[in-house]
């Protein structure tokens, strides 16, 4: 059964709710972030989740922001631990177990940090019109999924919940978080990419491309890798084995559930139950993009926290 929503009561007070997870208080200086099994698909949220949807995404991003660490020694995050602070109800534990994260409280910059590698989605699109992803001139005759010579780096804006986030230019990320932290976002963001991207290839898995978000260390002036991380929430994933340059590619993500919006007429529409079938696609989907990167099957990775 799929855990919709968090409802901690009283022991720790609700700061934010987002599309999937929901942001609890845990002292001056920190945060819980519990992932739900809800799922969201342009834009808007299905009415009925994927079941262990949240154990993937909070679990696959300890599991990298672990490893990213250890290959960018300067690479600061927010993740603290998977342990749960003492004041969660002991009823609560096991539902909270593995979904859960505790992380410290930063400034958040209002930018979406994308790093594409391939040409594929709204990239595509835009270069079959213009040449140009994002503003930027792009090399002549990329063909669909082409890999980029070298990975570029293309902004957005951090849109309200229900609203579209809008690409804009590296100048204009300048101008709303500043030029240095700008700098440094993109600098970290190419860095974070090329590691994860040669680690996933080796396990079999094309990272397409990927979205971060980043937050100040006010009292060190650092930039932090913050929220989710290199998930299929956050990711296009393919499989290296069926990659083939000059089409559309099978992702292990949200895609299918996407698809089938589509084709049936569902596309930006409220208040869409997903049939059984789309659900436990898509879950067999983010179950197996796990498998491959974390080196573990889910249900070993929970049993660990035990």
């Amino acid at each position: 059964m799929a855990f919709v929503k968090a409802d901690l009561g009283d022991a720790l007070p609700l700061v934010a709710s987002g599309k999937v997870r929901e942001l609890y208080n845990v002292d001056s200086k920190s945060l819980l972030f519990v992932a739900s099994d809800r799922i969201s698909a342009y834009d808007v949220i299905m009415e009925n989740g994927i079941p262990d949807k949240g154990l993937v995404l909070t679990l696959m991003t300890a599991h990298w922001f672990r490893y990213l660490q250890k290959q960018i020694p300067d690479l600061k995050t927010h993740f603290l631990s998977l342990d749960l602070p003492s004041a969660i109800p002991q009823a609560q534990v096991s539902r909270l177990k593995g979904r859960s994260m505790h992380v410290r409280k930063l400034k958040v910059f209002p930018l979406e940090a994308i790093v594409r590698g391939y040409i594929t989605g709204s990239a595509w699109s835009s270069y079959k019109k213009t040449g140009e992803v994002n503003g930027k001139k792009m090399p002549q005759g990329l063909q669909e999924s082409q890999e980029f010579p070298e990975p570029i780096y293309t902004p957005s804006t951090k849109a309200e919940l229900g609203q579209h986030d809008e690409n804009i230019s590296t100048e204009q990320a300048a101008q709303i978080v500043g030029e240095r932290y700008a700098r440094r976002i993109e600098e970290l963001s190419l860095k974070i990419y090329k590691t994860a991207r040669d680690y996933a290839k080796e396990k079999g898995i094309i990272i397409a491309d990927t979205k971060f978000e980043f937050g100040l260390d006010e009292e060190t002036d650092e930039v932090v890798l913050i929220d989710e991380v290199l998930t299929p929430d956050s990711s296009r994933f393919w499989s290296k084995s069926t990659y083939k340059i000059g089409q559309g590619q099978d992702s292990f993500d949200k895609q299918f559930l996407r698809d089938w919006l589509t084709k049936n007429g569902l596309k930006g529409k409220e208040g869409v139950s997903m049939p059984e079938e789309v659900v436990e696609a898509t879950r067999a989907k983010y179950l197996e993009a796990f498998q491959i990167l974390v080196g573990k099957s889910l249900q070993e990775a929970v049993q660990e926290l035990q």
